[in-house]
């Protein structure tokens, strides 16, 4: 499974509704599961990023569908970045010539 990063902002109609922000990201997880996105977590942030999501999925089409989903409802814009472990970035150090 390869993980992601999601970067959340809200959209002006997001931060209008923003109590209904729990809520929203319940309904993210349940849409997510059924394009077979497992969200391993959710955090609410200072700074830049309102949210941040950290998904796992077999690939990119997946998140990138759950992402446009998302998207589509108005409450929210993302960045998504495709996130390497240790083993992971040590196996593509490896292919380098």
């Amino acid at each position: 499974m390869a993980t992601y990063i999601t970067l959340l902002n809200f959209t002006d109609q997001g931060i209008r509704n923003v109590k209904e922000t729990t809520k929203r990201a319940e309904a993210f997880k349940a849409m997510a599961k059924k394009a077979e996105v497992t969200v391993k977590d959710i955090y609410w942030t200072l700074g830049r990023y309102d949210l941040i999501a950290i998904l796992e999925a077999t690939d990119d089409e997946r998140v990138t569908a759950v992402g446009l989903s998302a998207g589509s409802l108005g409450n929210v814009r993302t960045q998504t970045l495709r996130a390497f472990s240790t083993e992971e970035i040590g196996r593509i150090l490896a292919k380098m010539p």
